[in-house]
């Protein structure tokens, strides 16, 4: 990396950061005064400590880095809180979720779309073909077991898992969905999941183009968390 991009980085971080302040304030006017007090409540009680036991410089240190760390988790799940709270409800919130998936998953958004906006996304990994619908129940259920058999025919004997996002019996909670995801059963190995891929582009080249429904997409929950881990 050049010199000259390290500015540049920095920058581009705390712009992230100044973002994900500003969306988590929207829906928690007061995150600002409990993650200050947080930090001060912190130091002071290594203060505390340092008059009591121990030389300040080595507890105040000890204190400040306790502190921001405590400070930086906390933040970071309010910004997750704040980010699902924006996207929940919207078309395509689902795919926003599975989109902060990390390596070794693939993810295709909206592999099927009816014109009611029930949608169908797509992840592959080591528990196979992953379908996620989106939408009212029946009809998604109905979606989705039509996705499930084209899969099926190419899927060479991985296994096809259907879920329902949303919050009724039976549904997975979109908060919780990529966690869900992430337990199921690993059958793969990559070079399984590398040819799995392939027969899914030979699906996906027969299939016709489906735009994604109208209207405001969903923020990507990435940029929080990759502020957060300051990337």
């Amino acid at each position: 990396m050049a010199k000259n991009d390290a500015p540049a980085e920095k920058t581009g971080r705390l712009k992230q950061i100044l973002q994900a302040y500003q969306m988590t304030r929207k829906s928690d006017p007061k995150v600002g005064l409990v993650l200050a007090g947080m930090f001060l409540g912190i130091v002071a009680v290594f203060v505390v400590l340092a008059l009591l036991v121990g030389p300040l410089l080595v507890w105040l240190p000890l204190g400040v880095a306790i502190a921001f760390l405590a400070t930086t988790i906390v933040f970071g799940r309010k910004v997750e809180k704040a980010a699902y709270s924006q996207i929940e409800g919207q078309a395509g919130a689902a795919a926003s979720a599975l989109q902060t998936l990390r390596r070794g998953w693939s993810v295709a958004p909206a592999v099927a779309v009816t014109k009611n906006s029930d949608i169908v996304h797509r992840v592959v990994g080591r528990p196979g073909i992953v379908l996620v619908g989106e939408g009212q129940p029946s009809r998604v259920k109905n979606l989705l077991a039509a996705e499930a058999k084209k899969h099926t025919r190419v899927a060479g004997g991985a296994p096809v898992t259907q879920i329902i996002a949303g919050q009724g019996e039976g549904e997975v909670d979109i908060r919780k969905l990529t966690k869900h995801v992430m337990k199921l059963p690993a059958v793969l190995q990559p070079s399984e999941i590398t040819d799995l891929l392939q027969r899914l582009k030979a699906l996906d080249a027969v299939r016709p183009q489906v735009p994604m429904p109208k209207g405001p997409v969903p923020t990507s929950l990435k940029g929080a968390r990759q502020a957060m881990r300051g990337r």
